[in-house]
C-alpha cells in the first residue's frame, strides 16, 4: 500500500550516502516520509467513523419520517420507530466505545 513512499526513502536513503554534505537534508525528509504510514492510519479510521456517522444519520432521518407517516396515519404509538432507533444507534456507539 505504500510502496511509493518505502521507494521514496530508499532513493533518499541512497542520495544521502552518495552526498554525505545533503545527509540533514534528506534526514528531515526521510523523517517526513516515515510519517506517511501513521497518517494514512489516521485517514483510514476517519473515513470509517464519517462513514458510520453517515449511516447513523441516514437512519434517524428514516425513523423520523416514519414516525410522521405513522402520526399521520393514526397509528396509536408514532414515536416507537423514533425511539427504536435512538436505542439502536445507543447501542451501536456502545459497543464502538468497548471495541477500542
Amino acid at each position: 500500500m505504500y510502496a511509493r513512499n518505502d521507494n521514496a526513502r530508499r532513493i533518499i536513503a541512497a542520495a544521502a550516502s552518495v552526498l554525505p554534505v545533503t545527509f540533514e537534508l534528506w534526514s528531515q525528509v526521510d523523517s517526513a516520509l516515515a510519517d506517511v504510514p501513521a497518517l494514512g492510519a489516521v485517514i483510514a479510521r476517519l473515513d470509517a467513523e464519517l462513514a458510520d456517522t453517515r449511516m447513523d444519520r441516514a437512519n434517524l432521518i428514516a425513523a423520523m419520517r416514519a414516525t410522521l407517516a405513522a402520526y399521520a396515519d393514526g397509528e396509536p404509538d408514532p414515536l416507537y420507530y423514533l425511539r427504536d432507533e435512538l436505542d439502536a444507534s445507543q447501542a451501536r456507539s456502545q459497543g464502538h466505545r468497548g471495541a477500542s
